[in-house]
């Protein structure tokens, strides 16, 4: 019998206790599933970095700990987490992610809000370009970015992929390092970061990386909120170079009521409500890792320390 430590906001267990349960079930797991072990008998910690855990060195026997985060920037440079760790790769996330991201191009690109909101009651018959015309340039192209970059291109965007590394995508052009961002950049109608927070992505989009974009271009922020520097992004949008910022992640969360995002009438501030997990599929994601490692198999989704992600 595998013992297996919900580490979680205790919140989260009444959510989450039946659809694990359910999950070890349906992968012929025999587990048991705690708030409370002696560490020394613990065999796999499903774990969410808001979690009163953060001292891993008595969990000796423990043989991975599965996030529920997509984001493992709260954990990954632990000293003490010496066990494999696996991010969240849902695929409700993901449907999710990439509804979000969807509606909001084709809000910026419709230029709903100036129907939506419209007291002076103006009648402007300007028609938008078509998808095909507005350039779209994703920043990150894992899961997330991919299936963001897919679905608008299934919608005639044309849609241009950038990551640190190089990414091949079927029917996606794909961009790497510093040359790839200024490129992917100045080409960009519409821009949607979706990048992990690490050392080398923070502040990814400061002033000079800004002024490439070209004049009006939209940003969709769903990703991590420290990948855009806020003061050069309000200086741009003051000075109507940039022209509508989405904004789902910040620094501080909630964000505080005196930012000028919230005020700021090129700002959209939604409230990290982009994606989420949910516990009825990322239930099954956490049973079948932990089957691949009882089995001998590799497991999934296992993060790169030295990336960050």
């Amino acid at each position: 019998m595998l013992t297996v430590l919900f580490a979680a906001a205790p919140a989260l267990w009444d959510e989450y206790r039946p659809s694990l349960l359910a999950a070890f079930d349906a992968a012929g797991l025999k587990a048991r599933l705690v708030t409370e072990a002696a560490p020394e008998t613990v065999d796999y910690i499903v774990y969410a970095p808001s979690s009163s855990l953060q001292d891993f060195t008595p969990y000796t026997r423990c043989k991975a700990v599965l996030s529920l985060w997509a984001g493992v920037e709260r954990v990954v440079d632990n000293a003490t987490l010496t066990q494999p760790l696996c991010r969240m790769v849902d695929p409700a996330l993901t449907e999710g992610m990439v509804e979000w991201v969807t509606g909001h191009t084709l809000r910026h690109h419709l230029g709903m809000d100036r129907h939506i909101v419209n007291p002076a009651r103006l009648w402007d018959p300007t028609c938008p370009p078509l998808a095909r015309e507005r350039p779209v340039a994703m920043l990150g192209m894992g899961e997330l970015g991919t299936a963001c970059a897919r679905a608008l291109r299934a919608l005639n965007f044309p849609v241009t992929g950038w990551s640190r590394s190089p990414k091949t995508v079927a029917g996606i052009p794909c961009l790497h390092g510093d040359d790839g961002l200024a490129e992917a950049l100045r080409g960009a109608a519409i821009v949607v970061t979706l990048l992990p927070k690490t050392a080398e992505t923070e502040n990814l989009l400061n002033a000079a990386r800004l002024s490439l974009l070209p004049e009006g271009a939209v940003i969709l922020n769903p990703g991590r909120g420290a990948i855009i520097d806020d003061d050069a992004l309000l200086a741009a949008l003051d000075a109507g170079r940039i022209g509508h910022a989405t904004l789902d992640v910040f620094r501080v969360e909630p964000l505080p009521q005196d930012h000028p995002y919230w005020s700021h009438p090129r700002v959209t501030v939604t409230p990290h409500i982009a994606a989420d997990t949910r516990p009825a599929s990322s239930s099954h994601v956490i049973a079948a890792n932990i089957r691949r490692a009882e089995a001998g198999e590799p497991l999934l989704n296992q993060v790169d320390r030295r990336r960050g992600y």
